[in-house]
């Protein structure tokens, strides 16, 4: 199956609804694992080398974790909501190994809506052949076609402006 590419789609808060979705395929690669292992610094070994994999747990190198919970933040960030998005908090549990040549299958889904703050809480889950490796709630403030109450109108004068003659 061919990984997903993620086109930007900026959505407001007021076109959110409870149950709205989106998803993301990713194959996980050994030259994407060498990379986050290089820019996070975490190059421990069960994730850069197959001699050292072999005599753990897994048998074989894993990817970081939070490689996988990364696949979240690209969906957040592109398309559920999109740009535009603040991720504020994030709960993850990791409930299996991702290995190097699986593809991972990231969903996310809107939760709940907090309207008086423009806030929405997703639900999170990255799955392997059918299998939860990782599953969670994120939580985000998203951008408003609404004008803020206490902000001023554009073309109103301020109180202490002196009136045009």
């Amino acid at each position: 199956m061919a990984d997903t590419v993620l086109e930007p789609r900026s959505l407001y808060f007021e076109d959110l609804a409870i149950g709205m979705s989106e998803t993301l395929e990713r194959t996980v690669t050994d030259a994407a694992v060498r990379a986050f292992a290089e820019v996070s610094g975490d190059r421990n070994p069960i994730h850069l080398s197959e001699e050292y994999a072999a005599g753990t747990l897994f048998k074989t190198r894993i990817a970081h974790g939070i490689f996988t919970a990364s696949l979240i933040s690209a969906v957040l960030g592109m398309r559920l909501p999109g740009p535009g998005v603040i991720y504020f908090s994030q709960t993850l549990n990791f409930r299996g190994p991702v290995k190097i040549g699986d593809v991972v299958h990231v969903r996310l889904e809107i939760a709940e809506l907090m309207p008086e703050k423009c806030r929405a809480r997703i639900a999170c889950s990255c799955t392997v052949a059918g299998e939860v490796v990782l599953d969670g709630d994120a939580w985000v403030k998203v951008p408003s076609r609404l004008p803020k109450p206490d902000a001023p109108k554009p073309d109103a004068p301020k109180p202490d402006a002196p009136k045009p003659a």
